[in-house]
């Protein structure tokens, strides 16, 4: 969702992202999370507040006065940084070889599956 300020009506976060802000707080299909009142301001929702308390990632652009709010993660499975986990695993002689040997330089890492 792009917004053209921090704080937008619930009205526009519901149609923009599918959450409505009702009395048990932030809720989405069966979902529904618990909101502090921090998040809303003066009828608004303030989206630093409700990205902070949800989980999503939120951009500012302090030049043209744009926040760009990204999708949840309440499972965990979105990322949260660019930094990759560490990762072990035996080389084609079967010794162990840890990604991180490879830190500051360029790699390409190719996965596959046969699913």
């Amino acid at each position: 969702m792009i917004a053209a300020g921090q704080l937008v009506s619930p009205e526009e976060l519901q149609s923009r992202t599918g959450w409505a802000i009702t009395p048990q707080g932030a809720c989405k299909g069966e979902v529904c999370v618990p909101l502090e009142a921090e998040v809303l301001r003066d009828g608004k929702v303030d989206l630093q507040a409700f990205a902070e308390r949800l989980g999503m990632p939120l951009v500012h652009d302090a030049r043209f006065g744009l926040w760009a709010l990204g999708p949840e993660s309440l499972g965990g499975r979105a990322l949260t940084t660019a930094v990759a986990p560490e990762l072990v695993l035996p080389d084609l002689d079967g010794k162990p070889f840890a990604f991180s040997s490879l830190c500051g330089r360029k790699v390409v890492l190719t996965a596959w599956a046969s699913w």
